[in-house]
């Protein structure tokens, strides 16, 4: 099972790493939210001066680990539409290293990008000593497996490339917004504050920006479990839907009778 899980993720970063303008592109965004939007921020007293750019700086990096991950399951829609996907199927490898191998390389393809972004840190004022440097690491770690266990169970159900962006895109920019990721949750109106609790990418920033900061919105120890908890019941769905195979009748059409 390892073995096979070891090859998915390496036949997926060798396809990723030829695509290098996705690579390119996934930092560019970040890097214009952390050093354009937190610039001009940033110039404003109400959000913390010259602060501001290393408060963002955790939610920066959960926009990168956020996008890079999920649409780096695109493949599994589009290895589906030329047939691919289903030579994987018949393959000998067990259901479940498939679905657990396109986690593990989605979270690296979004580990990848993330890697780049942390020398960019001590420009945005932010200077990590050891601990606070594996607490860093470790959090992304977590967050990039968290968040391509959505995006392949996410992609599981789609059989066309186009709908799976817009699908995608509806669901993570307000997740995203709603983290906390470029504002402090102790100033956010009551109800985002409750909305937050079900949201898995604010546990993801807030643990980035506790190893950075020092301080948590959430309890540390409740935000590794609700990750945790997410990526095996994620893992679990993913592995149930691959081990149906390339039915139609249950990956394709709906009971709207209409091809995602």
């Amino acid at each position: 099972m390892i073995r096979g899980i070891f090859a998915i993720v390496v036949l997926d970063v060798k396809r990723a790493w030829i695509d290098r303008m996705r690579l390119i592109s996934g930092v560019a965004q970040p890097l214009l939210y952390l050093f354009v939007l937190g610039a001009g921020l940033g110039g404003n007293s109400r959000f913390g001066g010259g602060d501001y750019q290393r408060f963002i700086y955790p939610g920066v990096m959960g926009l990168a680990l956020l996008f890079s991950a999920v649409f780096a399951a695109i493949i599994i829609v589009f290895d589906r539409q030329v047939g691919f996907f289903k030579a994987v199927l018949v393959s000998p490898l067990p259901r479940a290293s498939i679905a657990f191998g396109k986690i593990a390389s989605g979270a690296v393809q979004a580990l990848m990008q993330g890697i780049i972004l942390l020398p960019f840190a001590p420009l945005a004022g932010v200077h990590l000593g050891f601990l606070s440097f594996v607490g860093l690491v470790g959090a992304m770690v977590l967050a990039a497996v968290s968040f391509s266990a959505m995006g392949v169970t996410a992609a599981a159900r789609f059989t066309s490339t186009t709908v799976f962006p817009v699908i995608s895109n509806a669901l993570l920019l307000p997740m995203y917004f709603m983290s906390g990721a470029l504002y402090p949750l102790r100033s956010a109106p009551h109800w985002m504050r409750v909305a937050t609790w079900f949201d898995p990418v604010a546990y993801a920033v807030d643990l980035m920006r506790g190893a950075v900061v020092g301080t948590y919105y959430f309890p540390p120890l409740v935000s590794v479990a609700v990750l945790v908890g997410l990526i095996g019941l994620l893992g679990a769905i993913a592995v149930r839907m691959f081990s149906r195979g390339e039915d139609d009748s249950i990956l394709g059409e709906t009971r709207m009778k209409w091809k995602r």
